[in-house]
C-alpha cells in the first residue's frame, strides 16, 4: 500500500493523475482548476473539476490519517503519506479560491550521478569534482528554488561518502535515501495530540551525543543554521546541507538571515565570518520549463570584514536560455 489509497476515495475526478508515474506533482486550485507537472512541464488538465465538499473532505481525512487536524482554526496542512509523497494543503478563510491541495509525489527511483550527466543536470567533470569535494570532507550547501532537485543532488552526493563513516541524518520531513550500513535518521515532529514537538534545533543539539562522522541536514530554514554552524565550527567536517536560494551569493545570505532567526546576539560580521570560516562550497541549481540544472559552484576562502564580502572561487557557471 503507497498511502494513496487513504485520499482516493475522496478524489475521483483526479485519481488517474495521482496515479499516473509520469506526473510528479498534482495541484487543485479549489473545485474548478486543476495543474500538473509532468517532465518538468507545468500544464492545466482542462474539464476537471472536484467538489468543495470533497476536497474538504480529503483533506481532513489525510490529516487525521497522519494525525494532525486541519479546520478553521488550524487551516493550513503540511503532511507526508506512508509513502513518503508530501501533502500540503490550505482551507478557507486562509484560501480564498477555496480547498487548495498540491501532492507532491515521492519518487521512490535511485538516481546516480550518471543519470544527472545523461539528463544534462551537469558535465562529468562537474561530477567528479563534486565526488573530490565529498571524499575530502568539504561542507557543500546546495542552493535552489522549489522544484529545482537540491534533494535529489544531495541524496547522490550522499552515496559518495565512505562505507566507514557514521552518518546522521536531520530532516523536518523524511524525503533524503540513503543506504549506507552506519546510517542515523533523525526526523523533526510538530505538536500534536498534547505531545510536545521536537524541532530540527532540538535533533542538532542531541547530534553530538551519537558521535557523528557526518550530518546531513536535509533543508535549512531558520535558527536551526546557527546550531549547524557551531557543529561545523566543531571540527564536523564533510555536511551537506540545503537552502531556498536564487543564487549562491543568494543563498549565503539566505544562511546569515537563519543565523539571526536563532536570536543568537552576534555582530552580523561577526556570523559571516563564522560562515565564511566553516562553509566550503556552495552548488547552486536552476530550473527550466522540462529542465533542472547546476548553474553555479563556488569555492568560499573567507569573508573580508572590511569589505563587507565573501572572498571565493567560481569554479562553475552557466547561464542557460529558456527553450
Amino acid at each position: 500500500m503507497n498511502g494513496f489509497e487513504t485520499i482516493l476515495p475522496f478524489l475521483k475526478p483526479i485519481e488517474h493523475l495521482i496515479l499516473d508515474d509520469s506526473i510528479s506533482e498534482v495541484m487543485v486550485n479549489g473545485p474548478h482548476r486543476v495543474f500538473v507537472e509532468k517532465a518538468g512541464f507545468v500544464e492545466e488538465v482542462r474539464g476537471l473539476s472536484i467538489g468543495e465538499k470533497s476536497l474538504m473532505i480529503a483533506v481532513k481525512n489525510i490529516a487525521r490519517r497522519l494525525g494532525d487536524d486541519i479546520s478553521e482554526s488550524k487551516p493550513i496542512l503540511d503532511s507526508r503519506l506512508p509513502d513518503g509523497s508530501r501533502v500540503a494543503a490550505v482551507i478557507p478563510p486562509c484560501s480564498l479560491n477555496g480547498v487548495t491541495l498540491t501532492i507532491r509525489k515521492f519518487n521512490a527511483r535511485h538516481f546516480s550521478i550518471e543519470d544527472l550527466i545523461q539528463a544534462g543536470t551537469l558535465e562529468r567533470w562537474l561530477a567528479n569534482q563534486l565526488e573530490t569535494y565529498v571524499l575530502a570532507r568539504k561542507n557543500i550547501l546546495i542552493a535552489g528554488g522549489t522544484g529545482t532537485g537540491k534533494t535529489t543532488l544531495l541524496n547522490i552526493l550522499g552515496k559518495f561518502i565512505p562505507q566507514d563513516e557514521r552518518i546522521l541524518l536531520i530532516e523536518d520531513t523524511s524525503e533524503i535515501q540513503m543506504h549506507q550500513d552506519n546510517l542515523v535518521r533523525f526526523e523533526a515532529r510538530q505538536p500534536q495530540n498534547g505531545l510536545p514537538g521536537v524541532s530540527i534545533r532540538d535533533l542538532l543539539k542531541a547530534a553530538l551525543r551519537h558521535r557523528p562522522d557526518r550530518i546531513i541536514l536535509g533543508e535549512i530554514r531558520g535558527g536551526e543554521a546557527f546550531d549547524l554552524l557551531q557543529l561545523l565550527n566543531t571540527g564536523h567536517s564533510g555536511s551537506l546541507s540545503t537552502v531556498h536560494a536564487t543564487s549562491a551569493k543568494q543563498g549565503l545570505a539566505r544562511f546569515t538571515s537563519c543565523v539571526l532567526q536563532s536570536g543568537v546576539d552576534l555582530p552580523y560580521r561577526a556570523i559571516k565570518t563564522n560562515i565564511g570560516d566553516s562553509l566550503n562550497v556552495v552548488v547552486q541549481l536552476e530550473r527550466r520549463p522540462g529542465r533542472r540544472f547546476v548553474s553555479e559552484v563556488v569555492e568560499i576562502n573567507r569573508y573580508d570584514p572590511d569589505l563587507d564580502e565573501y572572498d571565493f572561487g567560481v569554479i562553475y557557471h552557466t547561464r542557460q536560455e529558456q527553450p
